[in-house]
């Protein structure tokens, strides 16, 4: 289940509450009681590398049009 972070405007804490996405807009109560809070935005990035650059195809020389010398 998801995880949506929101900072009480009245003391300032910051809380995570944890709810399926379709209520991921429904207000949350802060943990000390007030109920001024706002969802903060919270951003996402994957980690990774990208893929090698392929290798060009081997010539054998023969057949196909590139290969054969059948281009004019």
């Amino acid at each position: 289940m998801p995880s949506y972070e929101f900072r009480c405007r009245e003391c300032g804490d910051t809380f995570e509450v944890k709810r399926p996405m379709a209520e991921s807009s429904d207000p949350a109560a802060c943990p000390g009681g007030h109920d001024d809070t706002v969802k903060l935005l919270t951003t996402f990035a994957t980690g990774g590398r990208a893929a090698a650059p392929m290798a060009p195809a081997p010539t054998t020389g023969g057949g196909g049009c590139c290969g054969g010398g059948c281009c004019g």
